[in-house]
């Protein structure tokens, strides 16, 4: 176990079994969400979906952490993991096929596409929402998200 506060200072099994720890911690807290969630289906359409905000260098290229600037950053803080759990209730409300979203689980997509997906996956009808941006756009009937319930915001 490393106690450095410089990273470079220590071993890689270290710094890469600290990452793999904080990794298995975040899968138990999801887990530990989506089985309340399920325990909740009955009653309610739910769903959870978990985009990290960064990844991490854990050494590679003498960089580690994160936070170098966009253009510079290798692609081990660029590319983050998506999870994306729907209960059954929420995909016959929403109309979103699973199917089609496990065939889109290939393409990348960003923090970008964050809030457009959870606006149209709400209903939520505002000025700001790009469609384009929606990552379940592709994968519901248009018939569904225009008599989905819908409630008017106003983000200025």
């Amino acid at each position: 176990m490393c106690k450095e506060v410089q990273l470079d200072r220590c071993d890689t099994a270290s710094i890469v079994n600290a990452y793999d720890n904080s990794l298995l911690y975040t899968d138990h807290v999801l887990a530990a969400t989506i089985d309340l969630l399920r325990s909740n289906a009955a009653r309610l359409d739910t769903a959870m979906l978990y985009m990290s905000d960064h990844g991490e260098s854990l050494g590679e290229h003498g960089m580690y952490l994160h936070g170098v600037p966009y253009a510079m950053a290798p692609s081990e803080q660029t590319h983050v993991p998506m999870v994306l759990w729907f209960s059954d209730g929420m995909q016959r409300s929403s109309g979103i096929s699973a199917d089609c979203l496990r065939q889109q689980s290939g393409q990348p997509v960003s923090q970008d596409n964050l809030f457009h997906s959870v606006i149209g996956l709400m209903g939520v009808r505002t000025a700001v929402y790009q469609p384009q941006l929606d990552i379940f756009r592709r994968c519901r009937p248009a018939a569904v998200a225009v008599q989905s319930k819908s409630t008017e915001l106003r983000i200025d």
